[in-house]
């Protein structure tokens, strides 16, 4: 479904997925990042090191 939201093949986000470090393209890379971040997925990064958060609904409804 990742892969289907991104427009990359499945092949290239096993690429990206994989443990052993493969070259993925970076348009690949900001493709996948823009879907998890359309899908409420935030990346960290600070000096204490990287994570993720997940939003869940719209910033409009948390203002309500």
């Amino acid at each position: 479904m990742l892969a289907d939201e991104a427009l990359v093949a499945l092949t290239a986000l096993k690429r990206l997925e994989s443990v052993s470090d493969l070259p993925v393209r970076e348009d690949t890379r900001h493709q996948v990042v823009k879907a998890l971040e359309a899908a409420g997925i935030v990346f960290l990064d600070s000096e204490r090191g990287e994570g993720v958060m997940l939003v869940r609904g719209s910033p409009e409804k948390s203002h309500r």
